[in-house]
């Protein structure tokens, strides 16, 4: 038995639905089933290494944690790397206040004052060549540039990484500036706003959803790297923090560095604490890529 459908009831769109069952059969559908079939496993082999990594965190490193985990700097305590979270905090707060403002001004050039420029296409290729920039050059340059001048400090450790995030909010707070609508810009114009009124208080608050999630993916990356921090940062086995304030010009614990310091020690009781260690640096870094995921979403809405 056939039966038909007549969308709209138009006499020339009559679908038989016998048809169509039978073209699931033809060899057309079938190559396309298949090749469904094989990206699906493709991408479950290809996630498979990522779930077993978090397996092997949660299972090794949560036995590891407890309250004094986190209160205790690591020189009172074996197995306490408190200081090493608040270092890694301070770090990356300082990076983001460098990197930040220069990203977005760059982003505003790129975007509005000279789009087509040759100033804006060296800015642009130097950004895309520094996305993929090795982490270990920056602390080389920041050794170079700081460390010879002011010491191993936290502050020489934020420059490095700020290498490092500069490229990634360049270039996406100049996409968010690009997907403002033109109509929004011609109507702050049309209603004699200056060009400098137009950025600030009209692109830039529009743009912001954009601009975050750039500033949140730096952030994730920043707050993994190991190599720069090798070189600028160092270790310290007590607080950044202290009576006297942020001790900025002191040698400053953060976790990527104390993964690799413990990771190396004989014993495994202080292996294991380098796992507990990795399990929070990754849930740091997930819930900031989360973030940014999140205000990705809010913009193309």
């Amino acid at each position: 038995m056939s039966s038909a459908i007549n969308p709209g009831g138009n006499a020339g769109a009559v679908v038989d639905l016998t048809e169509l069952n039978r073209s699931l059969r033809r060899p057309r559908s079938f190559v396309n089933f298949l090749f469904l079939g094989v990206t699906a496993v493709l991408t479950l082999s290809a996630l498979l290494p990522l779930f077993s990594v978090i397996y092997m965190l949660v299972v090794r490193g949560m036995g590891r944690l407890s309250f004094s985990t986190f209160t205790m700097p690591s020189g009172e305590l074996e197995g306490a790397f408190g200081n090493a979270i608040v270092g890694t905090l301070v770090i990356v707060v300082i990076a983001t206040v460098i990197s930040v403002p220069i990203g977005v001004m760059a982003a505003v050039f790129l975007a509005e004052i000279g789009p087509d420029t040759k100033l804006a296409s060296a800015v642009r290729f130097a950004a895309k060549t520094l996305s993929g920039y090795p982490s270990i050059l920056a602390g080389v340059v920041a050794y170079g540039v700081l460390v010879v001048v002011i010491g191993v400090s936290a502050i020489s450790g934020a420059a490095a990484l700020s290498l490092l995030m500069l490229p990634t909010i360049i270039l996406t707070s100049e996409e968010a500036i690009r997907m403002v609508p033109a109509r929004i810009r011609e109507a702050a114009i049309g209603m004699g706003a200056t060009r400098a009124q137009t950025v600030l208080r009209v692109m830039l608050p529009t743009a912001l959803p954009g601009i975050l999630t750039g500033v949140m993916l730096s952030v994730a990356r920043a707050a993994g790297e190991t190599a720069p921090l090798l070189f600028t940062a160092s270790f310290n086995d007590y607080w950044p923090i202290s009576g006297e304030g942020v001790s900025l010009n002191e040698p400053t614990a953060s976790l990527a560095v104390f993964i690799y310091n413990y990771s190396r020690l004989a014993t495994s009781a202080q292996r294991e604490i380098a796992w507990g260690a990795a399990l929070v640096l990754v849930a740091l870094v997930l819930a900031t890529n989360l973030i940014g995921q999140s205000l990705s979403r809010s913009t193309t809405r």
